[in-house]
């Protein structure tokens, strides 16, 4: 019962108060570690083996520390009080989900979009993506958000409670360790995962390991998505059709799912620094991309998520009560 208690007030957590400002986040210190280490592994390492070698020893570091001090911090509270442990626990749970921050994102740019101020809208979706945002149109805008709601769906929402319940399955691990690993990561993906230099060949091993994470996840949340719209073949067959074009084994898979059950089209030309990068398409333009599909977008992951969620706590009621 106590596993239970603490995924029912993790997610609670994360959907009434989220990640709030100022407060210290584990995401933060992996942050500052990732980039701290990744200027001493550029300084020293000055060909593409040693690179990819301190690759290597910089995502093992930080992911495999991540589960080991996410472990010894529930282990030291549990030893002060185990009401003080499922305090801990469930705080830290709630950092790794990112179903609140997704929304907030979101309608920080619906707001003034909706309002007709692109302007600002153009100003606040920097800050949320990578692309060029400075001459995006509205239907650009919105495309720009829903895909960034899709895609994170998996790796800022699903993915951490899969890990979570996967530790809670293996004796000693617990719900931490786990999803705190699968934190970092995401986290190494987002900071050195990228094919340009300097990350070439310091954050190959980072990109491929998340691929590899995530895989298992996206493609059970793109099953439950598809339960959970009653369409479970098309949106499965959908993203046999588009979701392999995309370069990432998940991305185009998680987007390809929201895009089918939408019916939306999502790919396209973006903009990197003034550069053009073509996007495979995903899904079929049988609507436009408005508010309402990323309204329903984000209820589908908050959906899917509680579906998870709802499975676990009752596997463990009837472990509990066997």
């Amino acid at each position: 019962m106590t596993l239970s208690l603490v995924f029912i007030v993790a997610a609670l957590l994360d959907y009434f108060i989220g990640d709030p400002w100022g407060w210290p986040h584990p995401v933060q210190v992996m942050g500052c570690l990732i980039s701290r280490l990744t200027k001493f592994f550029i300084q020293v390492c000055h060909n593409s083996l040693t690179q990819r070698i301190a690759g290597i020893f910089l995502g093992l570091i930080l992911i495999i520390g991540s589960g080991c001090v996410g472990w010894l911090i529930i282990e030291t509270a549990k030893w002060f009080h185990p009401l003080w442990a499922i305090v801990v626990e469930s705080i830290l749970l709630a950092s790794c989900f990112a179903l609140k921050s997704l929304r907030t994102a979101a309608y920080r740019v619906l707001e003034p979009l909706t309002a007709g101020d692109l302007e600002s809208a153009r100003n606040i979706l920097s800050n949320y993506v990578g692309r060029d945002t400075q001459k995006l149109s509205e239907p650009e805008i919105l495309r720009a958000v829903l895909e960034t709601v899709t895609e994170n769906a998996t790796d800022g929402v699903m993915a951490p409670l899969f890990y979570a319940i996967l530790g809670a399955c293996l004796p000693g691990v617990g719900l931490i360790p786990l999803a705190l690993a699968y934190k970092a990561s995401s986290t190494l993906d987002s900071m050195v995962g990228y094919r340009q230099a300097p990350y070439t060949y310091l954050g190959w091993f980072s990109a491929k390991l998340e691929d590899y994470l995530t895989w298992l996840p996206c493609r059970l949340t793109v099953i439950t998505l598809g339960l959970l719209s009653g369409k479970p073949r098309y949106v499965w067959r959908m993203c046999c059709r588009d979701g392999v074009k995309d370069p990432s084994p998940n991305s185009g898979w998680s987007e390809c799912a929201y895009a089918a059950i939408l019916g939306v089209q999502m790919g396209g030309t973006n903009w990197y620094g003034g550069v053009p990068k073509q996007k495979p398409l995903l899904g079929d333009a049988m609507h436009p991309i408005t508010p309402k599909s990323i309204q329903t977008a984000l209820l589908l992951t908050r959906y899917s998520f509680l579906f998870w969620l709802g499975i676990v706590i009752a596997l463990l009621f009837v472990l509990v009560n066997r």
